[in-house]
């Protein structure tokens, strides 16, 4: 039988997190294993790279699991009330991932060919591709006003990515932001805000 594993890998996931944000992308595999607890070998048999264990620590492993959903709702239900939940979706993972990513590449300047940049890439593509694609679908259905699916997708993301770069700059403290005060600082309810975002953007989505 084998061994039960003595650290899980929630708690060497948590430990990557802590060394990032006080190290940044620099923090190296052995700083992490320290923490963790662990020979840096096991964290190699856990996470094959270090920009894995990167991805596992800010939450990008956790996100958009919507996106595997939309193909199913082609055709099906309400455009509107679709996009709306998409966007709920991005709100949450928004929330939970900009403050950790922001902290942790504000941690010194890491250089261009940096591995673990390299490999986020543009977190908003495959966002940017599954929404473009279920939009082109709809269109191809009469559900959705012909237009450029992409520019579509882009202005519905842009927005929602904005309004969390707001909320973060304004004050709003992420779990795992340090304390920013701003006294006259209200975050907006996110369904409010889906909603006034769809109200103004659907007219011009509605066959």
């Amino acid at each position: 039988m084998a061994r039960p594993r003595s650290v899980s890998d929630e708690q060497i996931v948590e430990a990557a997190r802590a060394v990032f944000l006080e190290r940044g992308v620099g923090a190296t595999t052995a700083e992490i294993a320290r923490r963790a607890g662990v020979a840096e070998g096991t964290l190699f048999t856990r996470y094959a790279t270090k920009a894995d264990l990167f991805e596992a620590a800010v939450g990008l492993r956790d996100v958009a699991p919507w996106r595997d959903g939309l193909p199913g709702r082609v055709g099906t239900g309400e455009v509107r009330g679709h996009l709306e939940h998409v966007a709920r979706r991005v709100l949450e993972d928004a929330a939970r991932v900009v403050p950790r990513l922001t902290l942790m590449l504000s941690q010194g300047h890491a250089p261009d060919h940096n591995p673990l940049l390299r490999r986020i890439g543009d977190p908003l593509r495959r966002d940017l591709e599954a929404l473009a694609a279920y939009l082109r679908a709809e269109m191809g259905l009469g559900r959705v006003r012909p237009q450029d699916p992409e520019i579509a997708a882009l202005a519905l993301l842009g927005a929602l990515t904005q309004h969390v770069h707001r909320e973060l700059l304004a004050g709003a403290e992420g779990e795992d932001a340090p304390p920013c005060p701003a006294p006259h600082f209200t975050p907006a309810d996110p369904d409010r805000f889906v909603s006034a975002l769809l109200d103004l953007l659907w007219p011009g989505l509605a066959p």
